[in-house]
């Protein structure tokens, strides 16, 4: 039986779409690949310690490190849209139109996506996945034969990932690794521990609070439940954005696209209710990602406030068509976050003192919506100290 989200959309041509606009890095096809893997398999384990020591977090079993190429990225990304996607269009299968309509269809959205992977694949450098699988055929490791794109030895841009280790494996792209580092004159090694540690933070929280996950993939699959193929709604939000980009200021457009790029232009309301629970929740852990990298930085990573301004500088100093894509894509909102959280969590300490923010992780009722980040006086007015 063929999968019905195959009807909808062409993944392979999306594929192609994506590796084409990704290109290829000389350097990761280089010498330079296997030790950017033997030191991420070295600072994983590492970085791994230093969060569970700052955060008190207790996680199951070992981090594992997955260095991979563009393509794996790629793949693994298209994977996960796949699943994704397949209830939503599986239900709307044979719902409307022709052949030659749905062959259309096809073609826009497999040239949209794989424009936009392509895109974000340059700029990536590492990702801890909730809608990653890793212990079946979808997984980065998987098709193996397919990314490898030349590098030193020929498996840099793979990594087999072991059966049952879902939920413990961090992903970095190499070749943008690689380019950052030589660009910006990063020490190597002091850069991949400070990447290792964000990321293990995040593995942390999903793994060493027992309600996130589910949560989280609740709130996802909501989405997606919520949004059946609507072409009048459609044509709603597009006069609806048209309107407001005609009025005086266009700050109601411009705060719909702040909020989560188009999907929020064109979202319903109870749809919107959800984004900004999804934008509570992400606010908060990555604040709380940066704040943790910083703090267990100190002592082993000399460089680390260095690293923290570039980056903070390198997201923010974008300009022209590369700025417009990323708040279309609601990109923007999600830097918004990284700084709202930390703000959130920086208020919340000076009231009640460092580690306040282990009072969310007791129950989901402690979750801070997006108002509360904004207004973290809420909040503590909300949940009572421990």
């Amino acid at each position: 039986m063929s999968d019905p989200a195959d009807e909808h959309v062409d993944w392979e041509l999306a594929r192609r779409i994506a590796v084409r606009v990704a290109g290829t890095e000389p350097l990761y096809q280089s010498y330079l690949a296997e030790p950017l893997r033997q030191d991420f398999a070295r600072f994983v384990p590492v970085a791994a310690e230093l969060v569970a020591i700052e955060t008190g977090l207790e996680t199951p079993g070992e981090a594992h490190a997955e260095v991979i190429d563009r393509t794996g990225w790629i793949d693994a990304n298209i994977a996960a849209f796949r699943r994704l996607l397949q209830p939503l269009l599986g239900a709307s299968a044979g719902a409307d139109g022709t052949a030659e309509t749905s062959r259309v269809t096809q073609t826009l959205g497999a040239v949209e996506l794989g424009s936009v992977l392509g895109w974000m694949s340059k700029r990536v450098l590492g990702q801890y996945d909730l809608l990653w699988a890793s212990d079946d055929d979808t997984a980065p490791g998987a098709d193996a034969s397919r990314r490898d794109n030349g590098a030193a030895g020929g498996t840099a841009g793979t990594g087999a990932t072991s059966p049952g280790s879902a939920g413990d494996t961090v992903y970095f792209v190499g070749p943008n690794i690689l380019v950052t580092e030589k660009r910006y004159a990063f020490v190597p090694a002091q850069f991949r521990l400070w990447l290792a540690l964000h990321e293990l933070t995040h593995r942390s929280q999903f793994t060493g609070v027992p309600w996130l996950r589910p949560h989280f993939l609740q709130l996802v699959n909501g989405l997606v439940d919520e949004a059946q193929p609507d072409p009048e709604r459609l044509r709603e939000g597009l006069r609806n954005l048209m309107s407001l980009r005609r009025s005086s200021t266009g700050q109601d457009s411009q705060d719909l696209l702040g909020e989560g790029g188009l999907a929020a232009v064109f979202a319903t309301d109870h749809q919107r209710e959800l984004i900004a629970q999804v934008g509570g929740m992400m606010s908060l852990v990555e604040g709380h990602g940066d704040v943790t990298m910083a703090r267990a930085a100190r002592g082993h990573i000399p460089d680390a406030d260095r690293f923290a301004v570039v980056m903070h500088h390198r997201r923010r100093n974008v300009r022209g068509m590369a700025r417009l894509i990323r708040r279309l894509l609601g990109i923007e909102a999600k830097l918004a976050q990284y700084q709202a959280g930390e703000d959130f969590i920086a208020e919340i300490e000076a009231e009640r003192g460092p580690r306040a923010v282990d009072r969310i992780w007791e129950r989901v009722e402690h979750l801070p919506s997006m108002a509360e980040i904004r207004d973290p006086q809420a909040w503590l007015e909300r949940v009572p100290a421990a």
